[in-house]
């Protein structure tokens, strides 16, 4: 099993963060607030972003030193505020070794021991099979399809929506 653990982002991790998110492959699976092409501009934003709140909901999934990939909860408000929805992503070298399967487990443990919600969701697209596997295998259902909801590059996708409660 490959080691990695979950840190906040820092400035020094900008080259890794361009080199390893500048990747149509993950791109293609995230929403449109993820850049393509991922510049060193949009990456510094990003970070700065990330280091803004204490505790910190997004985190670093360092892999050999390297931050290879990205966690994090988004807190919901009004209605929603019990609830949090899970983002992730991961370099593609390390695609296929469950380093994110035990991430989303990870983060998942840290939302609830740090935030007053109940419930983590997360909402892949129905054409991204190792979410969808990583998520099962972390433990969560799927709670709904939604055909034809996302439009990304072209083409409608199914949104799925897959969610674990607090024990």
């Amino acid at each position: 099993m490959t080691p990695f653990q979950l840190r906040p982002w820092s400035l020094s991790d900008l080259d890794h963060l361009v080199q390893f998110g500048d990747n149509p492959r993950i791109a293609q699976n995230m929403t449109g607030q993820f850049p393509h092409p991922y510049t060193p501009e949009k990456a510094k934003a990003f970070i700065g972003y990330a280091a803004g709140n204490n505790p910190p909901n997004i985190l670093a999934i360092e892999v050999k030193g390297q931050a290879a990939g990205g966690i994090g909860l988004h807190l919901q408000s009004d209605i929603h505020r019990k609830n949090a929805e899970l983002g992730y992503w991961l370099a593609e070298p390390y695609w296929g070794q469950g380093i994110i399967t035990r991430a989303i487990q990870q983060m998942v443990d840290y939302g609830f021991q740090n935030w007053a919600i109940n419930r983590i969701f997360a909402r892949p697209f129905g054409t991204n099979l190792g979410s969808q596997k990583a998520l099962e295998k972390a433990g969560f259902l799927l709670e709904a399809r939604l055909e034809q909801t996302i439009f990304k590059n072209g083409e409608y996708l199914d949104e799925l929506i897959y969610a674990v409660r607090r024990k």
